[in-house]
């Protein structure tokens, strides 16, 4: 299938790793020109890829990302919102009296705040050319259980930013689109010293005993994890020329956990 996507020029945040690593090596494998945001430079992503080395929780780091970009590329055609989770260093698990402000702050700057700031500076470029905007949020923003207090709130005010867009957008030729992973195979649940540690360690098993049975505690139908592959092929195929007439929507990817429609 044509996505009719060469040729296009793309800023993907989060890029690093994980499901944005993902979404930049997909897009470049279908011609498209992508500079990565990332915190931390990775060899994988400058295989492919321009780097730009900022930290999106700052108005200076989104600023410096998407003048970068700019100059790069000569203008900004796909956005790819996807910078998000957090430190697990920074974050308390346990309920909301447990959990400071600076944790709630820290995880909407980063999972709420990067997207507003990042799409308001691309949004002139994105209008000029038509472009098209995915915004990749969680299944948490609907089923809280389970995630550190202040990331699901700021997930669930991501997709609802998702459909202001849209809203405000799709008359003015751009469109605007989420994608909402379940749990997936990133460095977030399979590095031990990072969150999937933090969970193993509170559920008092093994870090390798509790990966085993994430999916299955999740209620996921197909039995396992997703990719950030089967996410990042979602996602290029919503900014792509096929995805015409898809405005507003969230779409998850979650391999039949949410069991409501």
């Amino acid at each position: 299938m044509d996505l009719g996507l060469n040729g296009r020029t793309a800023l993907v945040t989060g890029a690093g790793r994980g499901i944005g690593l993902a979404v930049a090596r997909a897009l470049a494998a279908e011609g498209v020109k992508v500079v990565g945001a990332t915190r931390t430079a990775t060899p994988e992503l400058a295989a492919f890829a321009t780097v730009a080395i900022a930290d999106l929780s700052t108005r200076q780091g989104v600023e410096y990302a998407v003048e970068q970009a700019l100059e790069t590329l000569g203008g900004i055609d796909l956005l790819v919102n996807n910078v998000g989770a957090g430190d697990a260093s920074t974050i308390t698990l346990g309920s909301v009296l447990d959990v400071s402000d600076e944790q709630w702050q820290s995880l909407f700057d980063l999972n709420v705040m990067s997207a507003v700031r990042v799409t308001r500076a691309a949004l002139p470029s994105l209008l000029a050319r038509r472009g098209a905007i995915v915004n990749v949020s969680s299944i948490n923003a609907r089923i809280p259980t389970g995630s550190p207090v202040g990331y699901a709130e700021a997930k669930a005010a991501l997709t609802q930013f998702g459909k202001r867009l849209s809203e405000d957008l799709a008359p003015r030729g751009v469109r605007v689109n989420t994608v909402s992973p379940g749990n997936t195979v990133t460095g977030m649940w399979t590095d031990p010293t990072g969150f999937g540690g933090l969970v193993a360690e509170a559920m008092g098993v093994p870090h390798e005993v509790m990966l085993k049975s994430l999916a299955g505690q999740a209620g996921a139908a197909s039995g396992r994890l997703s990719t950030p592959e089967e996410v990042a092929d979602l996602v290029v195929f919503l900014l792509s020329d096929r995805a015409a007439n898809i405005h507003g929507a969230d779409h998850v990817v979650d391999g039949g956990t949410l069991k409501a429609a």
